[in-house]
């Protein structure tokens, strides 16, 4: 019989070695060029930690103040594993802790920033000697006041500052003048100022308060001193901006300079961190109980102080990425947006 012949597929292997088909299968096996690494980013990992932003975190790489296996490194482009050993100023890198939320009133007066060139004072003297390591969700300019989301974890702060979140902030603003509703269509319509698009604004007249106009405004970016721009762009002057929601969460009765942590149930219902952070056993079927190991049914059993909220297993409109739905505005909030779909955290918000 001639090897070869029409009949055979391919070659008998010599010495039973495997045969031609079984060699595209070793090679799938092996890592292939280019393919991503393993790990994350340093930089991501610095600021998962706590440590910093991750923009903060590629400055102090590029200053030499992080060490990775012993060695120092300059560059942000490394992957690290569990396996690394991280240290930073020559301390070991603490353990990623869980994540946490606060809500902060920033009095004017106060810069949101970690240090000023100019010497002035910045949240971080301000806040809470007990509180640990926070990073700020945004911004507010040193003359406005208001809601501030506090949190320890760079990826939610990540998250949260993202464009595509798009989570609604309204402001209450007081303005000097007599305006009429019709002169804030151009914020209706968006604006261009300076060659930089500014998005569409709610804008309401609230009342008139003898030389000034109170306004609600609503906006879902933070480009810098938007607010007070625009308003100028039109005519008038704000004489005091003060920020009273950030998507879900209300500023409420917080007075100046108070802070109030947010439960770990309401951060992983509103952000969408439950999958992430933790992987429940999966709900019996028609389960009732409400007992660990799966969502519980219908409303929370509490109500926590300045955490008011909807059904957790409901699909949370409040989570970045998710399109808002049509659930009414909660009570006690005439000028919250419509399709939050949850109730706000925070207390009743001020009238």
């Amino acid at each position: 019989m001639l090897y070869g012949s029409p009949m055979s597929k391919a070659p008998a292997s010599p010495k039973g070695k495997p045969g031609p088909k079984s060699q595209p299968r070793t090679a799938a096996a092996k890592p292939e060029a280019g393919a991503a690494p393993e790990g994350d980013r340093i930089a991501k990992v610095l600021s998962r930690a706590g440590v910093a932003s991750r923009r903060e975190a590629e400055r102090m790489i590029a200053e030499g103040r992080v060490s990775v296996n012993g060695k120092k490194i300059d560059s942000p482009a490394l992957n690290v594993t569990a396996a690394d050993r991280i240290s930073v100023d020559g301390q070991p890198l603490p353990e990623a802790e869980a994540p946490r939320m606060w809500l902060y009133y920033k009095p004017t007066g106060l810069v949101t920033s970690n240090s000023d060139e100019k010497g002035r004072k910045t949240i971080f003297d301000e806040l809470p000697e007990d509180m640990p390591r926070v990073m700020t969700v945004g911004r507010l300019d040193l003359n406005s006041e208001g809601l501030l989301l506090l949190t320890n974890d760079g990826g939610i702060k990540r998250k949260l500052e993202l464009p595509a979140t798009g989570w609604l902030r309204r402001y209450r603003v007081r303005i000097n003048g007599r305006p009429k509703d019709e002169d804030f269509a151009p914020l209706r319509k968006g604006l261009v100022i300076e060659s930089e698009r500014f998005q569409p604004m709610t804008v309401s007249l609230d009342r008139q308060q003898g030389a000034n106009a109170w306004l609600t405004v609503g906006l879902r970016e933070g480009k810098n001193r938007e607010i007070r721009r625009a308003m100028e762009d039109i005519g008038y002057s704000v004489n005091r901006l003060l920020r009273v929601s950030y998507g879900p969460f209300q500023l409420g009765d917080l007075k100046p300079g108070g802070v109030e942590e947010l439960r770990s149930r309401v951060i992983r219902d509103q952000l969408g961190l439950e999958a992430e952070e933790e992987k429940p056993a999966p709900r019996p079927a028609r389960s009732r109980s409400g007992k660990p190991g799966g969502k519980p049914m219908g409303k929370p059993a509490g109500k926590a102080a300045g955490t008011a909220m909807g059904r957790p297993g409901a699909k949370s409109p409040g989570k970045p990425g998710k399109p808002a739905g049509k659930a009414p505005a909660s009570r006690g909030d005439r000028s919250a947006p419509r399709g939050t779909g949850k109730r706000p955290i925070g207390k009743n918000p001020r009238r």
